[in-house]
């Protein structure tokens, strides 16, 4: 329908999670009339993301730097533990949470082959014990996956004298946090119980 080189802007666009064929193409046309300056500045964003953005070594969000400035500027004592990067994004919207971060990358999930083992514990087992944690708070997504993540690490924290609590459920079981607005997420983190 279009030529060879918008088409495969579109398809690029289209690429991208919740993004359909009429949006790809609005974005296409966006990029085709506006000034070759927004196109270039646009390819440069996503290539100095690529090139400058890691992972941060204490809790695993995305960073500039090695260590992430929440990390450098937050409580050690209390880690809220997330399945992914963007669950801190919804977190952070509460602007009462003072602790720091540790990132999962995912969940103990059987079906999908996913053990122990294939998300970052042992990393948050070496932080509890090199920074004298008094809480771990966790923000895994209300559904079965979530829910055996936490009882597993809360299993494994709990002999080491480690208060961990689950966020309340003021966030609907299914859900995920990233869908939350800041009052319930809120309303969760302040009625989180030890589990």
């Amino acid at each position: 329908m279009f030529d060879e080189p918008i088409e495969r802007l579109v398809e690029y666009f289209r690429s991208l999670p919740g993004v359909g064929k009429k949006t790809a193409q609005r974005y296409a046309f966006y990029i085709l009339e506006n000034n070759k300056e927004l196109a270039q500045n646009f390819a440069q964003a996503i290539v100095d993301v690529k090139d400058k953005v890691r992972l941060c070594s204490e809790c695993g969000n995305y960073s500039s730097t090695d260590i992430c400035p929440i990390c450098r500027k937050r409580n050690q004592k209390v880690i809220c533990v997330v399945q992914e990067p963007k669950d801190i994004l919804s977190m952070e919207k509460v602007k009462t949470f003072e602790g720091v971060y540790h990132v999962l990358f995912g969940t103990i999930n059987p079906l999908e082959n996913k053990g122990p083992n294939d998300i970052r514990i042992k990393e948050l087992l070496a932080r509890v014990n090199k920074n004298g944690v008094e809480e771990v708070i966790m923000a895994t997504n209300p559904d079965v996956e979530g829910e055996a993540t936490a009882m597993y690490i809360a299993k494994v924290l709990k002999p080491l004298g480690v208060k961990v609590t689950r966020l309340a459920q003021g966030i609907s079981m299914g859900s995920d946090i990233e869908f939350a607005d800041e009052i319930t997420l809120e309303k969760a983190l302040r009625q989180r119980q030890e589990i």
